[in-house]
């Protein structure tokens, strides 16, 4: 059977590429040919409205899964990109953190429906800019965390607190999770600012930061206003062509083989 792969793309601080690299990474994967879900665990719904899921197509969200409504293979919605689905999100999630806060079990409620997914499926979970009970629950569903990371002066700092989040999970409730890797974002090889964050990362993390780091690029800026990826809105972009490279580094990470697409 293959090795599942859950993986939370996650950091506290907004505004740092996380929803646009879970969008195109999912656009990527899929592709390639690997059968992909991504979950959208954020209240904004962004991920959602990047890959063209409108308002009135979500019947059930993420919030009916964690409180078991639905299953993933209902919440789970079809994109225009072949073999990507979604689980949409809506701002009535902003509420979970209170009122699943009751539950029994109450950080194992992802877990435990993303175990129906398919054999060889890639799950990829959009956490909120928080590390809150949602983060926590994708923390405890994972087997790994993508951290993307802008290439701004406070990156590093702010780093340190969501690692030790990885580390208590990973002393808890989950002991199989751990870093994937730090992607560096935003990045603009003029600003002698975006180098020197990538030379501090590199030397403080090492090989956890990955080869590719994604520019600052208009195109990755207006795609979600058209609601796609900027892989399908503008795949020669230079944007596109750091994020296909983004993937086949993190496929090669995962020792995933291409699929037949």
């Amino acid at each position: 059977m293959p090795e599942q792969h859950i993986v939370a793309i996650a950091n506290q601080k907004g505004g740092v590429g996380k929803t646009t690299t879970a969008v195109n990474l999912g656009t990527a994967l899929a592709q390639a040919g690997h059968s992909t879900i991504l979950v959208d665990l954020d209240p904004q719904g962004n991920a959602s409205t990047g890959l063209g899921i409108s308002g009135d197509q979500r019947d059930y969200t993420i919030y009916d899964l964690l409180t078991g409504e639905v299953d993933l293979q209902t919440a789970a919605l079809e994109t225009d990109i072949r073999n990507l689905r979604v689980v949409p999100s809506t701002s009535d999630l902003a509420s979970a953190d209170v009122q699943l806060s009751q539950a029994l079990d109450r950080t194992r409620l992802l877990e435990r429906q993303l175990s129906s997914a398919p054999a060889g499926t890639i799950i990829l979970i959009d956490c909120p800019p928080a590390l809150g009970l949602l983060t926590v629950n994708a923390m405890v569903a994972a087997t790994s965390v993508l951290v993307p990371l802008q290439a701004e002066f406070y990156a590093l700092e702010g780093l340190s607190q969501l690692l030790a989040t990885v580390k208590q999970v990973r002393q808890g409730a989950n002991p199989r999770l751990r870093i994937n890797g730090i992607l560096l974002t935003m990045s603009d090889y003029r600003n002698n600012l975006s180098q020197q964050v990538e030379a501090d990362a590199r030397e403080t993390l090492g090989d956890l930061v990955y080869p590719t780091v994604i520019p600052r690029n208009v195109r990755v800026s207006e795609a979600p206003s058209h609601a796609q990826p900027v892989l399908i809105y503008d795949p020669s972009s230079k944007g596109s062509v750091a994020y296909r490279q983004f993937a086949a580094e993190f496929t090669a990470r995962l020792n995933l083989q291409p699929e037949n697409a």
